[in-house]
């Protein structure tokens, strides 16, 4: 039987597993990214090194990680951390592209995210000052586990005392955006983001 359990370290590989396989508004994003850590490096290391309390992951039974939910208490503390103590570990695997780059590959707009954590805090979200990520591999979706893992989160930010949390997503995720709206997520005003490309989405940590 599957079930929920704080990340251990021995969960890294299986979660950039996940992270790769799902980078693709939910699809696999291998063909797109040759190096196979660049999107884990951004969207899943950074958060079980930093913050590894607030990381769940669903255990297929066999202690085997195939989806997890990955928070930080404050967003703003969270990006001065991912600039201080991640990017120098990262940041010469994956340089920054140069502005000459010409039309940018999959990777140079990833290598971009990587280089640039300041774009996670934005006025519109102070109010929601965590923020997370959620992945399960297809064959574990539309099973609950996901909004167990929601719950899960929920629970360790409101024992922090924390009130509101957030999340951003390729708008044309549409199957996402369904979930979000069955856990009680609403969408939060940001205008420009990114050309109408992500939306914002919170919700309280209440239960």
């Amino acid at each position: 039987m599957a079930f929920i359990r704080s990340y251990r370290p021995g969960d890294r590989p299986a979660v950039f597993d996940i992270c790769v396989r799902t980078a693709d508004a939910g699809g696999d994003s291998r063909h797109l990214y040759p190096d196979s850590e660049l999107v884990p490096s951004i969207f899943a290391a950074p958060y079980v090194e930093l913050e590894p309390e607030l990381a769940f992951v669903l255990d297929d039974g066999e202690g085997r990680a195939v989806g997890y939910v990955l928070g930080v208490e404050d967003t703003p503390r969270f990006v001065k951390a991912f600039r201080r103590d991640w990017l120098p570990v990262v940041g010469e695997r994956f340089p920054a592209p140069g502005q000459d780059v010409g039309t940018p590959t999959p990777s140079d707009v990833m290598a971009g995210l990587l280089h640039d954590p300041e774009r996670m805090v934005l006025p519109e979200l102070v109010d929601h000052p965590a923020h997370l990520h959620i992945d399960l591999l297809p064959e574990w979706q539309g099973q609950g586990h996901g909004r167990a893992l929601i719950l899960a989160l929920l629970d360790a930010l409101r024992g922090k005392g924390v009130g509101a949390v957030h999340l951003s997503m390729l708008t044309a995720n549409t199957g996402a955006r369904a979930f979000y709206d069955r856990v009680g997520f609403y969408e939060i005003d940001v205008p420009g983001a990114d050309a109408g490309e992500v939306t914002y989405l919170g919700r309280s940590t209440e239960a």
